[in-house]
């Protein structure tokens, strides 16, 4: 199927499921996205294009299905990819960010001492979505204040509105494929960008 851009391509493949994890949630589910070839392409497209205006110079994937779209937006640039993971799946010496949950507490890691180049490198970094803003402010902290590097942005595919993820993430330009407008295409062309609303 030809989709006209991705957000046609999100709205017609992302498999809603009500009531889960928990009752009153809508799920989207982007598996059925990332499965269809011209869908994943048009997204991937939309997330390097925002990572290039944003002045990428390595890409920053969150665990996990940041993992998938940061590695295919790395490639596409010509870019490294880094692997901001879950605490825990990284052997030691690592970096660490710890972040407040609804009950409890999660944190993100990056190794210590590996030879990664990240001290003031532009960092953009690349997730699914963006809900209450706690693991991409926490992603920030980590390259920002333990490993010196710059977050020059965030992209990411769909956003949960109404769980204040954009006031943790204000100062930094945000592209949300799923909502944002289409980019300019030719000469000069910038993504759709959701700075600070």
């Amino acid at each position: 199927m030809a989709y006209a851009d991705a957000r046609q391509a999100l709205k017609d493949k992302t498999r809603l499921v009500p009531d889960f994890p928990e009752k009153g949630v809508l799920f989207e589910d982007l598996t059925p996205v990332l499965a269809d070839a011209e869908a994943f392409a048009l997204v991937i497209d939309e997330l390097a294009a925002a990572a290039k205006a944003y002045g990428a110079e390595m890409i920053g994937g969150l665990d996990a299905r940041g993992f998938l779209l940061g590695s295919a937006v790395a490639y596409k640039l010509g870019l490294g990819v880094l692997a901001i993971r879950k605490q825990g799946k990284l052997p030691p010496p690592v970096y660490n960010e710890s972040y407040a949950l609804e009950y409890g507490t999660a944190a993100l890691e990056v190794p210590k001492n590996a030879d990664m180049g990240l001290k003031g490198k532009n960092i953009v970094l690349i997730d699914d979505v963006l809900a209450t803003g706690g693991t991409l402010a926490a992603a920030r902290n980590l390259l920002e204040q333990h490993c010196g590097a710059h977050v020059s942005g965030l992209a990411v595919v769909l956003e949960v509105e109404g769980l204040g993820g954009r006031e943790k993430t204000t100062g930094l330009p945000l592209t949300v494929i799923g909502t944002d407008p289409a980019p300019v295409t030719g000469h000069g062309a910038r993504p759709g960008l959701a700075q600070d609303r």
